[in-house]
C-alpha cells in the first residue's frame, strides 16, 4: 500500500488490535501496535520516521496539530493550532541551561490535557495509575518519557507544560508549533521541540 501525495493512507478497519509496519527508502523501519475502538469519526495515527544513518532525505515541516492518546480512557484526539490556542492557558518560567537564559512560556498544563481525556489525576491517581507514564514524541522522532505523577501538581512540584508561545510570541519553526516544557528539569533534555504526539501508557 502507498500513501497519497500528502503522506496519508486511509483504511477501513474493524475495531481491534493491529500492527503497523512502515518501510521507506532512506528512513529506519517503523513498527508499532495500535488498538482501534468504536468511533464515529476517523482515527488518525501519525507515523514518525527517523532518518537512517548516512541518509540525505529531506524531512517535511512539523505538523500543525497535536495528537493525544489516553487509551483505554478516551479515543484519540487531534488538536489543531487554533483549537489548542482556545484552551485555558497558563504561564511558566523556565531557565534554559543550554542558553543560560530565563524563558517565559505560555500553554496548557499536561495534567489538564490528560484530565480532559479521562486520565486519572489528583485523588484518582493511585494504585494501578502509579504505573502509568507519558511518551512525548517530536516530529523528528525524538522521544521523552515522564511518569504520570510528574505531570500531576498534587504529586510533583513545578510544571509540565505543552507550550505554544515563548516570551509572548508563537514558537518559531525550530521549536513549534508545540513544545513540551518541564520546569523542574535541570537540563532541558525533555523539552521536546516540534511536539507531535502525547501518548499515555502503562508498564503493566
Amino acid at each position: 500500500m502507498e500513501t497519497d501525495d500528502k503522506g496519508r493512507l486511509s483504511l477501513d478497519l474493524k475495531p481491534g488490535g493491529y500492527g503497523i509496519f512502515v518501510e521507506v527508502q532512506g528512513f529506519k523501519k517503523f513498527a508499532t501496535h495500535v488498538d482501534l475502538l468504536e468511533a464515529k469519526e476517523a482515527q488518525a495515527i501519525p507515523v514518525v520516521l527517523q532518518l537512517d544513518s548516512g541518509s540525505h532525505v529531506e524531512v517535511s515541516a512539523p505538523a500543525d496539530f497535536l495528537m493525544l492518546w489516553t487509551y483505554p480512557y478516551h479515543d484519540g484526539v487531534k488538536l489543531s493550532v487554533s483549537e489548542f490556542k482556545a484552551l485555558p492557558h497558563t504561564d511558566v518560567s523556565f531557565h534554559n541551561s543550554h542558553t543560560n537564559k530565563d524563558e517565559r512560556y505560555a500553554g496548557v498544563r499536561l495534567a489538564d490535557l490528560l484530565s480532559k481525556m479521562g486520565a486519572p489525576m489528583g485523588n484518582e491517581l493511585r494504585g494501578d495509575g502509579l504505573a502509568l507514564y507519558v511518551v512525548a514524541t517530536g516530529a523528528d522522532g525524538y522521544r521523552a518519557v515522564l511518569a504520570l505523577t510528574e505531570a500531576d501538581p498534587s504529586f510533583h512540584p513545578g510544571a509540565v507544560l505543552v507550550a505554544d508561545t515563548m516570551d509572548g510570541k508563537p514558537l518559531d519553526p525550530h521549536s513549534g508549533p508545540f513544545k513540551l516544557v518541564v520546569t523542574e528539569d535541570k537540563r532541558p533534555a525533555r523539552s521536546v521541540h516540534n511536539l507531535a504526539s502525547i501518548e499515555l501508557k502503562s508498564v503493566q
